[in-house]
């Protein structure tokens, strides 16, 4: 019950940390437009979560002095007390999780786990009725016609059906009769062909998740640049505010009132050719 200097070394350090991640939590949630969304994202709830057992743990702490004077009949609600504060301060491991904003891998699991929710429903059902099917199996072929004692229920062979059909294989429970391998032969056998139907779907679902996500941050970079540099431009102009922007020269036709017969040219080519109110005589048509 008594802190040492270290731990007090690490609560100052987990404190700091606490203290940064509930200001960043904070502003993100004073800015968001729609603050039920906000609270609804999965990444906001972890945040959450893992912010929140530092907290609980301050408010609500353990009192072994309180324990120690009440008889054991009275120990219920403590126990009980102090195993959800472990369980909380457990949930820090959550702040791992903080990884996946910054991380491109983390993201496309999340949405690969997402959408592919079907396929490991699939995988999930094919393992249990495989399951359901072997372990029955080896337990008759080990129990009944060898008297082998490893298998000793059908539940118990549940976790033997599971392990050798991930190909994990602990050897904790190992079949030692020619009948209960040729049952594990199969299991082995049919598990690899079970988890590799749907890993074929799950692999493009990967691959077409990471690419959609590549090109969303590719798109996000741009427009942050793009606005950069309209910000930059912006400062530039108004650094430059003493200089004024004239619209550049047109060029305009005035008629030569000096030489002779321009104002009839510019009246003639004016009505298209046609002979003026003052000359009657029109132009040749080799004058063009």
């Amino acid at each position: 019950g008594v802190c040492s200097q270290k731990c007090q070394h690490m609560f100052i350090v987990e404190t700091v940390c606490v203290a940064w991640f509930s200001l960043e939590f904070l502003l993100r949630f004073v800015q968001a437009q729609s603050k039920l969304e906000f609270l609804r994202g999965p990444l906001n709830i972890i945040d959450a979560m893992a912010i929140l057992p530092y907290y609980v743990s301050l408010v609500v702490g353990e009192t072994p002095a309180d324990e120690n004077e009440r008889p054991s009949g009275g120990k219920g609600y403590l126990d009980k007390l102090g195993l959800v504060l472990r369980i909380l301060r457990a949930l820090r491991i959550l702040y791992v999780m903080r990884l996946a904003r910054h991380s491109l891998g983390l993201q496309t699991l999340g949405l690969t786990v997402r959408r592919s929710m079907r396929e490991f429903g699939l995988l999930l059902l094919f393992l249990c009725v495989a399951v359901t099917l072997f372990s029955p199996l080896v337990h008759l072929a080990e129990s009944e016609l060898t008297g082998v004692q490893d298998f000793s229920s059908i539940p118990a062979s549940y976790w033997w059906a599971i392990i050798s059909m991930t190909t994990v294989g602990y050897g904790d429970m190992v079949p030692r009769s020619i009948p209960g391998q040729v049952v594990a032969l199969s299991s082995i056998l049919s598990g690899i062909l079970i988890m590799a139907f749907p890993a074929t779907s799950i692999f493009h679902m990967f691959s077409r998740s990471y690419q959609e996500l590549k090109q969303e941050h590719d798109r996000l970079f741009k427009e942050e640049c793009a606005a950069a540099a309209a910000a930059t431009a912006g400062a530039e102009e108004e650094q430059d505010g003493g200089w004024v922007d004239f619209p550049p020269p047109r060029l305009v036709l005035t008629p030569d009132t000096e030489t002779p017969g321009s104002v009839e040219d510019l009246a003639l080519l004016g009505n298209g050719g046609e002979t003026s109110g003052n000359n009657k005589h029109p132009l040749p048509a080799g004058a063009f």
